[in-house]
């Protein structure tokens, strides 16, 4: 009777150590982590293969000043993929005009430019910008993004992928992709050119919408430092519209808005701003 209450014991151990072996290994085959690159390839390739964009939007920013305001404005957005994109705002007193092509910028405020640099705060729409993973490669790297590096990591009751840093890493910039979608749902950009202080822009998507194959969020928030200092609500999408390339083409801009004394004004009274403040700035030269 006691050899069978021992053999019974060891069945009971084989079998109990069997199940932790296959835990185990269940556990560090679902851990397998899809490398940076395909993770890229697979967001584009959920976005949808249109040609063009055409994105009608609420924008408001949250004054961090003392005085609290709120500016808010409507803006049209067109995507010209693979590298063109446009803003166009049109207040009572002004209209501005953002374009970013091939890697350069330029923004006119009531037909003057004032600016040809960009900020943080204009590369949320690089994730649906560049149809190509090279593209969007390159491009992300230069903002501090190491797609050589994937891990796995959980925010608000998700699990994501994490592009460009170790979870839970956020000393580094990485963008957050949905495990189960691969829509972009977070990018975090540090400043490495603030050595002394907290200098963090993070960018939260949300609210995902297919409209003929093609997918946006219809929401997107802006966090400084964790304070939420901007915000889009999209109202519409329009998919594959015709566009002029003219209205893309920078030195064609140039041509028509011509005042490069402005621009370096610009530089001269915006040092030492940071990008929140650059932003506050040039949306009250709207309201002046």
């Amino acid at each position: 009777m006691e050899l069978v209450v021992i053999g019974t014991k060891y069945n009971y151990f084989l079998a109990f150590f069997s199940f932790i072996i296959f835990v185990f290994f269940y556990i560090q085959a679902d851990a397998y982590v899809i490398p940076g690159p395909h993770l890229l390839e697979l967001m584009i390739e959920k976005l949808g293969r249109g040609k063009s964009l055409l994105i009608s939007q609420k924008l408001s920013l949250y004054d961090v000043s003392p005085e609290k305001n709120i500016i808010e404005l409507r803006e049209t957005l067109k995507y010209n993929f693979p590298e063109e994109f446009r803003s166009e705002i049109q207040s009572e007193n002004a209209k501005r005009i953002y374009v970013f092509s091939l890697g350069a910028a330029l923004t006119v405020i009531d037909n003057k430019i004032v600016s040809n640099t960009k900020t943080r705060f204009d590369c949320y729409k690089d994730v649906f910008l560049y149809r190509s993973r090279i593209l969007l490669q390159n491009r992300v790297s230069l903002l501090g993004v190491d797609t050589s590096v994937s891990s796995l990591g959980r925010f608000q009751d998700k699990i994501a992928y994490v592009i460009g840093a170790e979870y839970p890493d956020k000393s580094v910039s990485q963008i957050w992709l949905d495990k189960n979608t691969f829509q972009p749902i977070r990018w975090i950009i540090i400043d490495k050119d603030n050595k002394s202080n907290k200098d963090v822009l993070e960018i939260r998507y949300g609210d995902w919408k297919q409209t003929h194959k093609a997918w946006y969020p219809m929401h997107i928030e802006f966090y400084h430092n964790d304070i939420l200092v901007r915000e889009i609500h999209v109202d519409k999408i329009k998919v594959n519209p015709s566009f002029s390339e003219e209205l893309f083409d920078i030195e064609h801009l140039k041509s028509v808005y011509l005042n490069l004394s402005s621009v370096e004004k610009d530089k001269d009274d915006s040092q030492g701003l940071s990008d929140i403040q650059k932003t506050i700035k040039e949306f009250k030269k709207l309201y002046e």
